[in-house]
């Protein structure tokens, strides 16, 4: 199969709940949630702001990268191996589930087609599509690599074989494919392996079916999302069913040793205890979030609210104890695990992209669930810093671990912890899970209840929706995430009730907060840090909040051994670090690159920050991050010499020289660069110990 060779597409009409085409997470009227998403087309982001162009460049850059991989790397071919007969033989290229990267991309593009898509990759979709259903067996099994390799041990590797987290893929897939009306066949590729998954696992004890969850968590979340979409309660049924037989002693996750070993114990997996008596996040960081996202979704559809509390428990010690100030997980390289409490290795931080987005979507889910305004600060954290910056400035490489600091001389020759971005990787997970995701960024941002509307995170562009009594059109202006203004005007409303708009006060925004209503100063109520404005609102009628941006110098837990004696620096929403590439000394247009007398620069790691200097903004852009960068933050500091000094030894090691400016970049914007040595959390200069 090459891209573009068949003219034709047939696509199918996109079912709509009410007259709104819907988008990822989408609750039936049933579901007992506190907001409700808005539809996929509600919010239109604006060319020339920081997510509408991001979105923009995922559009015409990232998608089409990721489909140009998927061909070079054999993930097409192997489905190709299958639909010929020729499977038997012929090695797999990529891991053994490289099937579920090519649905993520279908997801992608499916989402992406409501700006418009190419005639390309339109074709693309078409005959990918139909190459999938050919590949498909009559029974309504899929897998390229259990049905060329090995389809003896169909459904006989629960713990390594990923079947099922490559069906919810699919699923996901097909979902976005009906849901935008793009749908090209893959969702008759879908309902006809629901069947033969209903068929193949139990929905209830005893009778007689398979017994087992998979391995790596993900299928929850799409089984839930399909009963949304075609209302087929077995597949809330048997969602269910995965999250309560989930740690169960009495139900085995058989492995046939082939795809992986037995090194890594039963919490890897989750599957080590029952999931309503957990406390504690564990085991695989991915696998932990994607299940708890699918938890989440089964407790709202079924209005199960002890599961729904064991989630939020899992949460607390997760986000307490667990969680980089960057918003990822993942302490560990060995096991991409989360980790022991205060576990937070900054030099070996795993904080895979792929956990980053299950957290934003668990988060998500949880927001939805609640109303509580610190999922949406959860999902802030982790967006602006590990999920924008596992991507470049170009759109065409991309991190899969996001380490808090690079070491000055770092070997970066293993993928597994590179120097730098890299346009694909053995496991490609990380890239079209983020196409995914920025194609339909937009339905993240907002949602809608009883009482009006709620911003939870700031952009530019329209909104159009649903409010008490009519439709209203907003036009949003925002800085975010450089500054704090927030703008809507009204354009349209044709509500004659009064209805409420709710914006999110951000965490940060802890002075200087001010809020006008058509130009009038205005006292709003507050109420779990949203600021609520209740009106009957009319055409001209702005909004307008100013809030302070202040730099904030943040400390660590003295638990977090990793980073005790350093401090990192915020701005806003966003993390900053260091950066080789901008050590300066002196200041101004005389400043010049430091350098340890023989002509090497001065490593990040013998650098010290001076907090009798409170590190302030500046919009003085290092050079290589003009037109992405709009705010940096400069520092004073102190440079330890440390060149001649022991490993160990009695004294401290090196002597104190200053004066020395630092400047500081956003965590997401490091590595457009030459590759270099990184870190966020800085140890603060000797006269600050005291502190």
């Amino acid at each position: 199969m090459e891209p573009g060779n068949n003219p034709t597409s047939h696509h199918s009409a996109a079912p709509t709940i009410g007259a709104r085409r819907c988008g990822p997470v989408s609750p039936t009227p049933a579901a007992s949630v506190r907001l409700r998403p808005i539809g996929l087309e509600d919010v239109v982001l604006a060319q020339g702001s920081e997510l509408g162009d991001w979105q923009q460049r995922n559009s015409a850059k990232t998608i089409p990268h990721c489909i140009e991989q998927l061909f070079s790397f054999g993930a097409v071919a192997n489905l190709e191996h299958v639909a010929e007969g020729r499977g038997p033989g012929l090695p797999h290229r990529g891991l053994h589930f490289t099937d579920s990267d090519v649905y993520k991309i279908l997801e992608a593009i499916a989402w992406d087609s409501v700006r418009g898509t190419s005639r390309s990759v339109r074709v693309f979709v078409d005959d990918l599509s139909a190459l999938i259903a050919r590949a498909q067996r009559q029974d309504g099994y899929i897998n390229s690599w259990f049905q060329a390799q090995h389809p003896e041990l169909i459904w006989k590797d629960l713990r390594w074989g990923h079947e099922l987290y490559c069906a919810g893929h699919l699923f996901q897939g097909a979902v976005a494919g009906s849901r935008t009306g793009s749908d090209a066949g893959l969702s008759n590729v879908a309902g006809k392996f629901l069947e033969h998954i209903l068929d193949t696992f139990s929905l209830v004890d005893g009778d007689g079916r398979l017994v087992g969850v998979c391995g790596h968590p993900e299928v929850e979340t799409a089984l839930v999302e399909l009963y949304r979409l075609a209302g087929d309660s077995r597949a809330l049924q048997l969602a269910k069913r995965y999250v309560d037989l989930r740690g169960r002693a009495d139900v085995g996750l058989p492995t046939t040793g082939l795809l992986g070993d037995s090194r890594f114990p039963l919490s890897y997996f989750l599957h080590h205890q029952p999931l309503r008596e957990r406390v504690k996040a564990t085991g695989h960081a991915v696998r932990e979030l994607y299940l708890q996202a699918g938890v989440v979704d089964v407790a709202v559809e079924t209005n199960d609210t002890e599961l729904l509390a064991a989630s939020e428990t899992i949460w607390e010690d997760l986000y307490r104890t667990k969680t980089y100030l960057t918003g990822a997980h993942g302490s560990r390289h060995r096991d991409e695990s989360i980790g022991d409490a205060f576990e937070l290795p900054n030099d070996r931080a795993y904080a895979e992209t792929c956990a980053a987005i299950a957290s934003f979507q668990w988060n998500w889910r949880l927001l939805l669930a609640t109303g509580r305004a610190r999922y949406a600060e959860a999902m802030e954290r982790v967006f602006w810093n590990t999920i924008a910056g596992a991507v470049s400035r170009e759109g065409t490489e991309f991190f899969y671990s996001n380490t808090l600091h690079l070491r000055t001389g770092h070997d970066g020759s293993d993928e597994d912890a590179p120097s730098g971005r890299l346009q694909w990787y053995w496991c490609p997970c990380c890239p079209p899970n983020l196409a995914r995701l920025m194609a339909s960024i937009q339905t993240y941002l907002v949602t809608t209840d009883r009482s009006g509307v709620q911003v939870h995170m700031p952009f530019t562009g329209t909104l159009s929706t649903q409010v008490p009594g009519g439709t209203v059109d907003l036009n949003v202006r925002s800085g975010h995430p450089w500054d704090g203004d927030l703008g809507i005007e009204v354009t349209r409303c044709s509500s004659g009730q009064p209805w409420e708009l709710s914006l999110r006060r951000p965490e940060w925004a802890t002075a200087g907060l001010q809020v006008r209503a058509n130009g009038e100063p205005v006292d709003a109520s507050q109420e779990g840090s949203y600021i609520k404005l209740s009106s009957r609102w009319h055409e001209g009628d702005r909004v307008d909040v100013a809030a302070q941006v202040p730099v904030r110098v943040i400390n660590p837990s003295r638990r977090v051994d990793a980073s005790r004696g350093c401090v990192a620096v915020e701005r806003g929403p966003l993390v900053y670090c260091l950066e080789a590439d901008d050590l300066r000394a002196g200041g101004g247009e005389g400043a010049h690159f430091l350098d340890d007398g023989g002509g090497a620069h001065i490593a990040v790691e013998d650098l010290a920050i001076d907090l009798a200097v409170h590190p302030t903004a500046v919009e003085d852009v290092p050079s290589g991050l003009e037109g992405y960068v709009k705010v940096a933050l400069r520092a004073s500091g102190e440079h330890v010499d440390a060149a001649v000094a022991k490993l160990y030894d009695e004294l401290p090691s090196g002597a104190m020289q200053s004066p020395l400016s630092l400047t500081l970049v956003p965590y997401f914007s490091r590595g457009n660069r030459p590759a270099a040595g990184m870190r966020v959390w800085v140890p603060t200069a000797s006269k600050n110990e005291a502190q």
